[in-house]
């Protein structure tokens, strides 16, 4: 469904309205483009005195193309030049006419409360430089990792930062905060890429942690890092189903796509338009676990990537639910769930750098009225996500979750348009997502090269109003 309000607002006379009635003033997203560059404009970067992380981030910097220019008296210039960035020095000024498409800044120095100093020293003099659809990324180290009292205090203070900062750049910009592990800088390149491009639109105010792994994430080919893999969407006849297994396909990935015998139609037209291959079962039949497993063993000998997708929503306040409305609700969006992947592991269907994905909602974050079959499925989820990844871990695979926000499907269509516009409006970006915007997520934590990104919950809602 398209957002007319958008057009509106970005059109001369509306543009006018907008602006003598305080109306929110939504920009278009840039979005991803195969055809341009990772980031079309200027990347500044800049470090805390003391960091540790900026040749890491150079050395992506350097692998994109970036054209980067190096916060003065940083020290940036001489970490870029050691792994091949040429990064001309840059002090602003009141004067300069500089914009930049991204501000990157290694905070892994900040050690003390003090020195939180040095978020302002970079930010605060460039800030109103930002171009449309810019990026603020943060890095620094993961807090709960650290020996010393002071330095954790300091790098958790960056996360109200991060989270502040999102909520005042407008124009379409987002802001996150990535924490790496001690020994995890070479898994930093597939978050940084995603969070520094247009895949990332819609995704913001959000705090990743990147681990340190065993065996460091395959380098893929960037254009198609699923290339050779096998990836099962549940739920893909339609809405963020299909754009999933779109982007996957985009990707390089087989995509198997699955939902009730009652959709097979709509089924056929996703899995012919990217050359995969259909599945259609009830995944709440008892036997669905099995036939799941024994189709993927026969037809692939194996698995690489299941996304978890399908769910449905049954509204009522909770004195007026039926136990059927709450038992099928939790039975599709988690028990279900639960039960396949239980086969894919027993039966070792799941390869190698594996990838469990699950779609949760911010309603499973902040609850919602009339929802809390639904709240209570997807909070679930992240349980499921929390409880099974040191298991997954000690076999190679990973399991993270995304929680959309608004994002414009036909569920949302149905809305009452009172509701509708409030859902839209109520987030950083005054508007609502794509089912893509859910799909480059889920995208990102299928790479081969994101074997560091564990145990992660994602919103993908525009930095909504509402939940963490």
């Amino acid at each position: 469904m398209s957002d007319r309000y958008i057009d509106f607002v970005n059109s001369p006379f509306g543009q006018l309205v907008a602006k003598n009635l305080g109306l929110p003033n939504p920009m278009p997203l840039d979005r991803f483009d195969a055809n341009a560059p990772v980031v079309k404009g200027t990347v500044l970067l800049g470090a805390a005195n003391g960091g540790d992380l900026t040749d890491a981030i150079a050395k992506v910097l350097s692998n994109i193309n970036a054209e980067t220019l190096a916060f003065s008296d940083s020290g940036v210039q001489e970490a870029a030049a050691s792994v091949g960035l040429n990064a001309q020095a840059y002090a602003p000024s009141a004067e300069d006419t500089q914009k930049f498409k991204a501000l990157v800044f290694d905070a892994s120095g900040i050690k003390t409360s003090a020195e939180l100093k040095a978020l302002h020293s970079f930010f605060g003099p460039v800030i109103r430089k930002m171009s449309g659809s810019g990026r603020i990324i943060v890095i620094g180290r993961t807090p709960e990792l650290l020996d010393d009292a002071k330095y954790t205090t300091a790098q958790r203070a960056l996360e109200g930062f991060t989270r502040a900062i999102g909520k005042e750049v407008k124009k379409g910009c987002t802001a996150q905060l990535v924490y790496v592990a001690p020994g995890a800088d070479a898994n930093l390149e597939s978050t940084l890429r995603f969070f520094i491009s247009p895949k990332s639109a819609y995704v913001s105010g959000q705090v990743v942690r990147v681990q340190a792994t065993a065996i460091v994430g395959e380098t893929p080919n960037w254009a198609q890092p699923l290339s050779g893999k096998v990836a099962l969407v549940t739920g893909a006849s339609r809405g963020i189903g299909e754009a999933i297994a779109q982007t996957l396909a985009r990707d390089g990935a087989h995509v198997i796509c699955l939902d009730v015998p009652q959709q097979e139609a709509d089924l056929q037209r996703v899995a012919a338009s990217i050359n995969g291959s259909v599945l259609a079962l009830d995944i709440t039949a008892a036997d669905a676990p099995k036939a799941i497993a024994a189709h993927c063993k026969k037809a692939h000998k194996g698995l690489d990537i299941i996304v978890h997708n399908a769910g449905v929503t049954r509204d009522k306040t909770l004195a007026n639910m039926k136990d059927q409305l709450w038992n099928m609700v939790i039975d599709i969006n988690l028990s279900s769930e639960e039960r396949i992947n239980d086969e894919l592991i027993a039966k070792k269907i799941l390869r190698a750098n594996g990838r469990v994905i699950c779609v949760s909602s911010i309603s499973g974050i902040a609850g919602n009225m009339g929802q809390s079959n639904y709240a209570t499925s997807k909070a679930g989820v992240i349980g499921m996500v929390n409880s099974m990844q040191p298991l997954l871990e000690s076999k190679g695979v990973t399991i993270n979750a995304v929680a959309p926000g608004f994002i414009e499907t036909q569920m949302t269509a149905a809305i009452p348009f009172a509701i509708r516009e409030a859902g839209r409006r109520m987030n950083s970006m005054s508007q609502g997502g794509l089912p893509v915007d859910v799909a480059e997520a889920i995208a990102w934590y299928a790479s081969p090269a994101s074997n560091g990104v564990n145990g992660n919950i994602v919103r993908v809602c525009g930095q909504s109003l509402i939940g963490a």
